[in-house]
Order: structure tokens, then sequence, then C-alpha cells
């Protein structure tokens, strides 16, 4: 990825779909914005409205039939408006004749609820799975799904990018001593692990133990005393899980604390938590926004733009994705 950043592309490349049409709703302009930038290919005219009755209402300002059309829109708050603007959004491109749609959703919502793990529960990652697809989805491109399964909750193809490369990146120029690198429970061991390797540090795992809706921190597995620990997840959300980790590796003697993850959900009251906290830094992307007014000082934003932007050209012209994730 090192050739990544920083080298534009041009929209007079042309794929088996003519050219590439870019279109963004509501959820992230921001983001949309720097795909446009990168890839040289300004963001297509459209109408977002919602009605007084809540109903929304999408038109589009140019043809795109024939065309190879990139729908920019992760799933962050408020989240069912979002969605609806995704699937709408879709439905008119597909009734605009729309060559191929590819769903470009930095941050997938409900991944969680990926399985039933008691009775009488929806699955409801699949049923998001399967409305984008009937709204006319003939690809999917996301970033670092909360579990890896629900790539096959889709009967169309899926690339699943990772934002593991940014932050490795970001914390080998860093230059910690001392470092260690801790997975906040079991089930991120693996990912946590992967990372801890490309940095050469060694790996601690919280172990906790879930009863009902609650969950209870029983021990760290790992010598975290005297270093300087990173918590790597794929999501922050409430930042429940984080403060349980960050209390259990300062009772252990751990030094400075940063946290790290792909998506800055921070729902109530996460950043009022983090600013509370003895965290050092919190390195997010950009996948989902934070609103300046909630942002807090020891926040650093990656941005996850070049990479989108990189892999829709790649996926426009037809080129292997998995190339850029070689070493």
């Amino acid at each position: 990825m090192s050739g990544l950043v920083g080298s534009t592309r041009h929209h007079s490349e042309e794929g088996m779909y003519g050219q590439i049409k870019l279109f963004s709703g509501t959820a992230n302009p921001a983001l949309a914005q720097e795909i446009s930038d990168y890839l040289s290919v300004p963001l297509g005219g459209r109408d977002i409205i919602k009605f007084p009755n809540d109903n929304i209402f999408t038109r589009l300002h140019e043809s795109v039939r024939g065309q190879d059309v990139f729908l920019i829109q992760p799933m962050c708050r408020p989240v069912n408006d979002h969605i609806m603007e995704l699937l709408i959004m879709m439905d008119t491109l597909r009734r605009d004749s729309a060559g191929r749609i590819t769903a470009v959703i930095p941050y997938y919502t409900y991944g969680r609820t990926d399985k039933k793990d008691q009775p009488r529960v929806p699955i409801t990652a699949r049923l998001l799975a399967d409305m984008i697809t009937v709204a006319g989805a003939d690809r999917v491109l996301t970033i670092d799904l909360h579990a890896g399964q629900i790539q096959g909750f889709f009967t169309i193809p899926v690339d699943e990018l990772t934002a593991f490369y940014l932050i490795r990146d970001y914390f080998r120029q860093k230059e910690l001593p001392d470092m260690i690198l801790v997975a906040p429970d079991v089930g991120a061991s693996k990912k946590v692990r992967n990372l801890a390797q490309a940095l050469n540090a060694p790996l601690a795992i919280i172990e906790k133990r879930r009863t009902g809706m609650d969950t209870q921190v029983l021990t760290v597995i790992g010598e975290v005393e005297g270093k300087n620990a990173i918590i790597y997840d794929d999501e922050i959300d409430t930042a429940k899980t984080l403060m349980d980790a960050v209390r259990v590796l300062k009772a252990r003697g751990a030094c400075d604390i940063y946290a790290c993850a792909t998506h800055p959900v921070f729902s109530d009251p996460a950043l009022e938590c983090i600013d509370a906290s003895p965290l050092k830094e919190v390195v997010v992307t950009n996948t989902i926004p934070i609103p300046p007014e909630k942002m807090l000082p020891h926040i650093t934003i990656l941005s996850v733009g070049p990479l989108i932007g990189e892999v829709i050209r790649r996926i426009h012209l037809g080129l292997s994705v998995g190339e850029l994730f070689e070493e």
C-alpha cells in the first residue's frame, strides 16, 4: 500500500461499464469528497429530500444509464435514515438503468446482530444484506466488518477492506518504547495478535465473562506492568469495553495507554468517558464523521479516503484488490 496515498487517478479511465460515476448520501459528505478528489471524478448531483412525514425522496441531476456507479453511504447515526437513503438512492440508480451499482458502505451497522445467540431474536445483519441486494446493488465495498461471516450473507460480491495497515503504519511511526498490544476481549485476540506481530510487540488479552447484557472483567493474560499499552478493536461504541480495559490495565501497572479502532461510533457517553479517562490518545478513521463540537484534542483521525478511492478505481478497471494488501 506504500504507493497508494497521494497518487490521483483520472476519470478518463474506462472499464467495461463506461465511466465512473460517484454519488453520495448525506451520511459522510467529507469522506465522499476525499474519494472524489482522489479519483478526480466529481460527485454526481442529486436531491435528497426528507418530507414533513419523514418520507425520503431522491432525484438525480444527470443520467447514469450504462455507467459504473459507486454510491458512498456509511450506516452511521441517524442509522435508520441513512439506511433508507442508501436503499432509495440505489433504487433510483437502478431505475435509471445504471450499468453496475456498487454500494460503498464504509461502516456496516447491525454487525453485532450476526447470529441467533438466544431464542426469538433476529439476524439483522443478514436482513440488511438482503435489503441492499433487492434495492439494486451489484456489489458491496465495506471496511472492517464486525463479524467476517457477514460477507456470506450477501449473494453478490463483497470487498471487505481493512484499516489495519493505516493503524499499523501510524504506530510504527510513533516508535513507542516498551509497547504491548491489548485485545479488549478474547474474540478480538486474533486480529490484535496480527497487529502485535506487525509491530514486533507482545500481546495481552483481557478476559471477561458476559452475563446477560452485562460483562465482567476477570483478568489480564500477559504482563503489562511498565509497558505502553495499545488497545485495538474494530469499533468504539459506548466505550464501556474500552473503559473496562483501561481500568484493569492501569490497575496492573501499565504506563501510557492508547486506543485504536476503525469505526468511531461514539454513542453516548463514549466521548465523556474518553475525555475523563487516562487515555493518552485515541486513533480512529473517518469511516464515520465526528462533529467538530465533539472532537477531543487527543483523538487522531486517519483517512480511509485514498484507500477507498484506489479500490474503486481497481474495481472499475477489473484489477486485483487483494494486491493492495500484499506485503
